[in-house]
């Protein structure tokens, strides 16, 4: 079965076909900078006589023209893998934010796109670009099945103890106004990963997801039973350009002392702030290289970074009643072992001992970095939200 996974932003689409149960990548590739004159198309194809990459630069004006752009590479008589987008089975969607209404992987009808429409207040940034990938997903491949795999999906087993936020009731009664989670596809995946690998379903995980967004996940038996980020994706974590948690009382200063909108607001805490707002970078690359170069205000900005992941590492813990091991993944998770060195350090009262060498020894698969004595295992596990996009589908769409 052949499994087209979208992942659709505001500006870009990124995408993989993927050939399962045998969870074979077919190709890969971005769509970037829809919307301008020097859009680019990244096609990564591996076919039988080896491995081929093409790149364009050319106008996409929307995301319509950037999907038809991909669609014509799969088809080509040169480096295409299918003949025709019927040969595609199944077009795997991640949509950011399903409420409490979408617990599982759902197919797309037009009541499951309605509903997905309802959340858009909830995730602004992302849900409206993930609905538009689907509704142009549905002019391309007319005969294909259609499926939502929803990132706050994983996070539904939180309890209501940790999920509530204490205002009025009624806030949460009749505008589902509480803690959701996200990344929740890269949790699941790597935590299942961890399980394998520990040989122990009655395990007590926590799950580091540091990318440009950043966020954590406690996982008791492989069910999440919290998360760091709330209502929408931006607090918790200190991130590439949002703030992480932040006082609610900046809010009300910003706007009733230093005279600035609600929507001002909105865009200094979600895209200037965070590492961004610390260093001018919002690149952990860009941010290393000032770190080694012994820029203060990097330094500041990396020990900020590590001391919140600790401290949710500390709260995680004792909501757990213990601990077997914590995850890195996702893009800085997975390559930057100073982000995972300053995390792990003077941990030891959690039974966290990091080998320094091993952290500085990156290697492919998952990847074991604690000292032989430590108590806890130190975990790096690269994450394929893409994969788990595919298996979603694939278990779904074999019970229908």
């Amino acid at each position: 079965m052949n499994i087209f996974v979208i992942n659709s932003g505001s500006s870009s689409i990124k995408y993989q076909l993927i050939s399962m149960p045998d969870a074979k990548v077919i190709c890969t590739g971005m769509v970037d900078r829809i919307g301008l004159e020097s859009s680019k198309i990244e096609y990564k194809a591996f076919l039988e006589s080896g491995e081929v990459k093409r790149t364009e630069i050319k106008s996409l004006p929307d995301h319509a023209s950037g999907l038809k752009a991909v669609a014509d590479f799969l088809t080509d008589s040169e480096v295409g893998v299918i003949s025709d987008p019927d040969q595609v089975h199944v077009v795997g969607h991640r949509v950011v934010h399903g409420g409490e209404r979408f617990s599982k992987t759902q197919l797309i009808t037009e009541e499951a796109k309605a509903k997905i429409m309802e959340l858009f207040p909830l995730a602004p940034l992302h849900n409206p670009a993930n609905y538009l990938g689907i509704e142009v997903a549905e002019t391309i491949f007319r005969k294909v099945k259609q499926v939502a795999v929803f990132d706050t999906a994983f996070h539904q087993t939180m309890p209501e103890v940790a999920f509530r936020m204490a205002i009025p009731n009624e806030f949460y009664d009749k505008h589902g106004i509480r803690a959701y989670g996200f990344h929740g596809t890269s949790h699941k995946y790597v935590s299942e990963q961890a399980i394998e690998f520990l040989g122990k379903k009655d395990s007590k995980i926590i799950t580091i997801h540091l990318g440009n967004g950043c966020s954590m996940a406690a996982i008791k038996n492989g069910k999440c039973i919290d998360s760091s980020m709330g209502l929408g994706p931006m607090n918790g974590l200190i991130m590439g350009t949002r703030t992480g948690d932040l006082d609610q009382s900046v809010i009300f200063h910003f706007v009733n002392q230093l005279g600035y909108s609600l929507d001002e607001v909105n865009t200094i805490l979600n895209k200037k702030s965070g590492m961004l707002g610390l260093t001018g970078f919002s690149d952990m690359r860009d941010i290393r290289k000032l770190y080694n170069a012994g820029e203060k205000a990097a330094i500041l900005a990396y020990d900020m970074y590590a001391y919140h992941i600790r401290k949710f590492i500390g709260s995680f813990a004792a909501v757990l009643n213990g601990l077997d091991a914590i995850v890195f993944t996702a893009g800085v998770g997975e390559n930057d072992d100073l982000t995972r060195k300053l995390v792990c350090q003077n941990m030891d009262f959690l039974g966290i001992r990091l080998d320094e060498a091993k952290n500085e020894t990156r290697q492919k698969g998952i990847q074991e970095i604690n000292s032989t004595d430590s108590p806890v295992k130190v975990l790096v596990i690269p994450t394929n939200e893409e994969l788990e996009i595919a298996r979603q589908c694939f278990g779904l769409v074999n019970v229908y």
